[in-house]
């Protein structure tokens, strides 16, 4: 067995990347790895074989490979976890040129800081000493403080946070610089009134205006730490020529105990109310409101080179410490927790890892997946509005209790010195949120049938793809009128003026006492850090983008529209009044209790889900003043393609529900036939209707006779001349499997002729105990029904095998599949059997078939509709709600869309199949099977592989479509639909408009063929159904009728047209239309048509003989073709528009 190896395999990946520096070998490498020189610069690096011998090949593993293998095999699901989280850090790792780059930057800005000139010593208010355009970054508020200022060169600089730990990870490289303010600028009592605040800003300002001159630094701006304006930072990078991309962010500090922590105390008062007000009060110091959060800010300075002694000591013992940080904050970024106002960022996440190890809940010992999953196990199961958690080893006597510090603030974790919560400014929604992702994250994590990896690392979970509806609170300054309203002077002391963060908390609670069981978890957006240019005024508070608060609703009592209250005489009963106002009133109930309650109003489905938006604005705009006009809910906005309905407006539940008990009632009437040859034992529904996924469900009709001629040996009515085209009457399958028998023949033809005496049989039973108007086929029965048609299909379960059966000229028995014997099994088997499975997820999932609905209106509105079909889409959509991970299952339509085009565009099609888990039948071994399956035969397998309990080895829905290119084009107009929805469902100062995402992109196309809107039967269906309407021979406002005379059943002229135009030309162009009222029929050549052939006879319909010298070819005849597309659809096509163009002959 001779093997050769590349040195590259023995290699750690990391040192082939010439863009790093060659690591240094380890001397004690094993014998395996083959020595090479370091390549010159500029030399390419070449790769040679090495040969091995047999005792190497085959030499036992080492002690270290042992254990590895070990480990692998004890922790991940497979070697391929390992490998993937092994892989992602070092994506996120920075390189060694990286941290040169960053080195030199910082010995560059730390000289040019310890040369600042000093200044003059003046008040604080006076800013004669800065010149230029440089502005103090600083809201003053109140204007005026005592104190006095100069400037001078910082007494030290520092790194801290993140880089010196190694903890720093990519993509947004943040590296801290703390320079400590001299002593002789501040004085002891400066932590009162924000003297020190703001004599931290002027020092701020000072920087700047020094570094502003400085070629070596790009444009500065300023921010502020965590959204906290007492804290602004400087923003430094280096000249915009460079490649590397870092952000140097420069702290100021006092010098290291300069204030005393106990001044600090959560329940003291650093802020005096008449200075902040500007009105002479009586009261002393001891009645003052405490000032916990201001205290925090400033105490915050204080500690961070305690903080990097703290976080360095504990990672010295942890070998894996870095990286499990590195993944915790990769997990937090993709949940959006990591950045802005009271987030849990890199530092927190490094504490609590600190905080685990040395609580022995982790050893020194454990891997990052370890660490990280531990971690998140932690989070998952400790509740820290609760119960806080503490680093102190040796508490101070100064030093606040946990009890004080949980009075103070909602979430507690204290640092080291027993002085300050790390978490000050986090609300509990935030943490609430931080727990549930948690625990959602420990539940798939273990789970075999799941991409664990993929869903906890790499998947994205922004606000509007998490949550089932989404608000925003527009116009952030009315919160001011919020905080008088609630009565929040001392709180807005406490937080320096920020009336957005002072009033959320209160807000939070108040919606949450409202919604109370109908959501899961209420959410909210951290509002960003501020970030402004060097020679700008500070930006107000108001200038911030719109809160947004996300609701995971809970589907059973989320669209309840009556909130039953207390009994009158309950001591609670005032409680209620005072939280719903006037809307609360007394009722009595069935069971004779007299009780508060409150009624919402909502008719239809829709408007139920909407049910939460009244309670919210409500609320807010009855305890926080906050007007209607400032609530922007997107909750159900992308509804509103699969609307319908004037009075009371619906998104197909209340019609599918009409479809499926008419259905209900035929079945049963079907099941009392007797007098009947066989025994009926089956009848399945087979139509997307009867499983809640019809795009707009067939309604019940009242016909107007007077539209219509009649036609007399059929009894039938035919749409007269010159009227518009009649409304389409969408037939309604139904399989009717009649039992075996000894009897039923063994030939096709004789089987074909028992189905239509069936039919027949079937018809003459209907008419005779019902009343319903049937029409018999020799392929079906149409049965008139309550204004609706089911097309019934008698089936014999030994049909398709008899398909299958031949004979041959030896006289022996040949069995062979053929696409017949496919066709009538995915009729008569396999779409009734996917019927009655989403049918009931439908009843587990309330909102399944609006996903279902909103995915195939996008699909047939970008012309995907006859390559993605029906049934294929609604699995797709079924695997949303079966497998979830990372999120929670849908509660809303909108957000099932989202998730929809993601899957669709992010999916792996090429290199994985998609599992789709039917009636939870399928094992982890299952899954094993179909994975190994699919990898062994990829290439005769379809490009979309969809594999369920019934089918894991074939596709079938996906067999014939779609092939590559169609795949690929919607995967990337899925990605574009996806970008642009959530982009103008969060964006609120677009024009609103989401039936963008439906409007297809027709400048890809060669032709466009325009169609009469008055033959267009579902005009009314279209995404921009015009103003025009037609009379389509129906009554309105009428009850249905099951007797009379049967309309035209399944006449749709579009679709008629184009089953003609592919048939004819079928090898020149492909055709597409949306399916629901599309007026456009899109054309695109096929390039192999263009192809000059050589003549033959039997190949020249639609093409031009050209004879150049002894050679005669044929090339399509574009203006013929375009003239026959003219023909076949006349008084149907108005006008054909040729992009010539886009194409040349």
């Amino acid at each position: 067995m001779n093997m050769k190896k590349k040195q590259a395999a023995a290699e750690d990946p990391a040192e082939m990347s010439p863009s790093d520096s060659p690591h240094e070998e380890e001397a004690d490498e094993a014998p395996i790895k083959a020595k090479r020189s370091k390549p010159e610069e500029g030399e390419d690096m070449v790769y040679h074989p090495v040969k091995l011998s047999r005792n190497d090949l085959y030499r036992p593993p080492t002690a270290e490979e042992l254990s590895q293998l070990k480990e692998a095999e004890s922790l991940f699901h497979c070697s391929l976890l390992k490998m993937q989280m092994e892989e992602l850090l070092k994506e996120v790792t920075l390189s060694e040129r990286r941290k040169q780059h960053i080195d030199s930057f910082i010995q560059t800005v730390t000289k040019l800081l310890q040369t600042v000139p000093e200044s003059p010593v003046v008040e604080v208010a006076d800013l004669s000493w800065l010149s230029g355009a440089v502005k103090v970054p600083f809201l003053l508020m109140p204007k005026t403080t005592k104190g006095k200022f100069h400037m001078a060169p910082p007494a030290a600089v520092d790194l801290i946070g993140s880089y010196p730990l190694g903890t720093c990870t990519k993509p947004h490289i943040v590296v801290d610089l703390a320079v400590t303010i001299p002593a002789d600028i501040l004085h002891p009592k400066d932590v009162i009134n924000q003297r020190y605040p703001r004599k931290r800003a002027l020092y701020m300002a000072g920087l700047a205006q020094h570094l502003t001159s400085s070629p070596d630094i790009g444009p500065m701006r300023y921010s502020s730490l965590h959204g906290n304006r007492l804290r602004p930072v400087l923003l430094l990078t280096p000249p915009e020529n460079t490649l590397s991309s870092f952000t140097v962010r420069v702290h100021a500090c006092p010098p290291p105990g300069f204030f005393k922590p106990s001044r600090f105390h959560p329940q003291k008062n650093n802020i005096r109310t008449d200075w902040y007000t500007g009105l002479q009060t009586t009261s002393s110091e001891t009645n003052e409101p405490p000032t916990p959060h201001y205290n925090s800010s400033i105490l915050g300075d204080l500690l961070p080179r305690a903080h990097l002694q703290f976080l360095s000591a504990v990672s010295c013992q942890c070998t894996a410490f870095a990286d499990g940080v590195a993944l915790l904050k990769v997990w937090l970024r993709q949940r959006e927790l990591n950045q802005g106002t009271g987030c849990f960022n890199g530092f927190l996440a490094s504490m609590l890892l600190a905080y685990l190890l040395m609580s022995h809940r982790v050893s020194n010992t454990m891997t990052a997946y370890q660490l990280l999953r531990n971690s998140l196990n932690f989070l998952a199961s400790t509740d820290l509005t609760v119960n806080g958690i503490s680093l102190v080893k040796n508490p101070d006597s100064t030093a606040p209790s946990l009890a004080e510090f949980h009075s103070a603030f909602e979430v507690v974790f204290v640092d080291p010195s027993g002085h300050l919560n790390l978490c000050a400014d986090m609300t509990a929604c935030t943490y609430k949120q931080l727990q549930h992702e948690a625990s959602v994250s420990m539940q798939f994590w273990d789970n075999p049938t799941i991409d664990g990896f993929h869903s906890l690392l790499m998947t994205p979970k922004p606000m509007i793809r998490t949550s089932d509806h989404v608000f925003q609170l527009c116009e952030l300054v009315k919160l001011q009128s919020s905080c008088k309203k609630l009565n929040l002077l001392n709180e807005l002391m406490d937080h320096s003026g920020n009336y957005v963060q002072t009033v959320l908390p209160f807000i939070l609670s108040l919606l949450q006492r409202g919604l109370g069981q109908r959501i899961h978890l209420l959410t909210h957006s951290l509002s960003p850090d501020p970030e402004w240019s060097v020679e700008s005024e500070a930006p107000k508070y108001k200038a911030q983008p719109p809160l947004s608060f996300g609701l995971l609703l809970r589907p059973e009592l989320a669209a309840s529209v009556l909130e039953r209250g207390p009994q009158a005489d309950s001591p609670k009963a005032a409680e209620f009044r005072q939280l719903w106002g006037p809307r609360s009133e007394l009722r009595r109930f069935q069971d004779s209790a007299i009780t508060e309650a409150v009624l919402w109003d909502g008719e239809s489905m829709c408007q139920k889900r909407l049910v939460p938006k009244q309670i919210i604005t409500h609320l807010l705009q009855l305890h926080a003043d906050i007007p209607e006009s400032c609530v922007r809910y997107v909750g159900a906005m992308v509804d509103d393609v699969i609307k319908t309905g004037s009075e009371v407006p619906s998104t197909g539940e209340e019609e599918s529900l009409v479809v499926v008990q008419s259905f209900d009632d035929l079945s049963r009437k079907l099941w009392r036939l007797e007098n009947l040859p066989l025994s009926i034992t089956a009848v399945q529904g087979a139509h997307p209707a009867l499983r809640y996924t019809q795009v707009f469900p067939p309604v019940p009709l009242k016909l107007d006779y007077s539209f219509f001629e009649r036609e007399k040996t059929s009894k039938s009515l035919v749409p007269k001349e010159g009227k518009p085209c009649p409304a389409y009457i969408t037939p309604i399958t139904v399989i009717c499997h009649m039992e075996g028998s000894g009897k039923w023949p063994h030939d096709k033809f004789a089987i074909r002729h028992i189905r239509a005496a069936f039919h027949i049989r079937l018809a003459e039973l209907l008419m005779k105990h019902h009343g319903y108007t049937c029409r018999p086929c020799p392929t079906h029965l149409d049965v008139w029904k309550d204004g609706l048609v089911f097309r019934i299909k008698v089936a014999y379960h030994r049909e398709p095998q008899v398909l299958r059966e031949s004979v041959n000229a030896e006289g022996l028995l040949v069995v062979r599949d053929n696409e017949e014997a496919q066709a009538l099994e995915m009729a008569t088997i396999h779409k009734p059997l996917l019927t009655s499975t989403l049918h009931g997820l439908q009843q587990q999932h309330p909102c399944f078939g609006a996903v279902c609905r909103l995915a195939k209106r996008w699909l047939g509105a970008q012309l995907f509709s006859d390559d993605i079909t029906e049934d294929t889409a609604d699995v797709l959509v079924a695997s949303l709600f079966l497998q979830p991970a990372p999120f929670t299952v849908p509660s809303s339509p909108q957000v099932g869309f989202l998730r929809f085009l993601h899957l669709l565009s992010s999916f792996d099609w090429r290199n994985n199949p998609l599992i789709v888990n039917l009636n939870n039948q399928l094992t982890a071994t299952d899954y094993t099977e179909i994975k190994n399956g699919f990898m062994a035969s990829r290439e005769s397998l379809p490009v979309m592989f969809i594999a369920t309990p019934k089918d894991k080895n074939v596709s079938l829905w996906t067999r014939r479509a779609p092939n590559v290119q169609m795949l690929q084009r919607a995967m990337t107009v899925a990605a574009e639909s996806l970008k642009v929805l959530e982009h103008q469902l969060m964006d609120g100062s677009q024009t609103q408009d989401v039936r963008v995402v439906m409007r297809p992109p027709l400048d890809a196309y060669d032709v466009l063929i325009h169609l009469n809107p008055k033959q267009v039967p579902l005009l009314s269906q279209a995404v921009d159904p015009p103003a025009v309407t037609f009379s389509r021979g129906v009554m309105t406002s009428s009850a249905a009728q099951s007797g009379g005379a049967l309309p035209v059943i399944d006449y749709n002229p579009v679709s008629l047209y184009l089953a003609e135009l592919r048939e004819a030309f079928a090898d020149t162009a492909l055709f597409f239309c949306d399916p629901c009222g599309g007026t456009v029929i899109a054309v695109l050549w096929k390039p192999k048509a263009f192809i000059p052939a050589p003549f033959k006879t039997s190949q020249v319909s639609a093409r031009n003989v050209e004879v150049s010298g002894e050679v005669a070819n044929t090339v399509p005849n574009v203006e013929a073709i375009l003239e026959d597309f003219r023909i076949l659809g006349k008084d149907l096509v108005k006008s054909v528009e040729a992009k010539s163009e886009k194409w040349s002959l």
